[in-house]
């Protein structure tokens, strides 16, 4: 019984913690939503299947809502 009281427990702490950082992030916006931005996850230097962006470019629809 303790073992599932602690899990909850920490399970809403993150929850949580994620919650806190949506609410606090100015407009909304999350930098670098680009995935293909990230050398660890595009090794091959591909562009952004969702804004055409190359890795060492900004995202491209960063200006318009989503």
């Amino acid at each position: 019984m303790k073992l599932l009281l602690l899990s909850i427990l920490l399970l809403g702490l993150g929850i949580a913690g994620i919650a806190v950082k949506i609410l606090f992030k100015k407009n909304g916006k999350f930098a670098g939503t680009c995935a293909s931005n990230s050398p660890f996850l595009n090794k091959e230097g591909e562009a952004c299947g969702f804004c055409g962006a190359l890795p060492e470019e900004q995202c491209k629809k960063e200006d318009e809502s989503v």
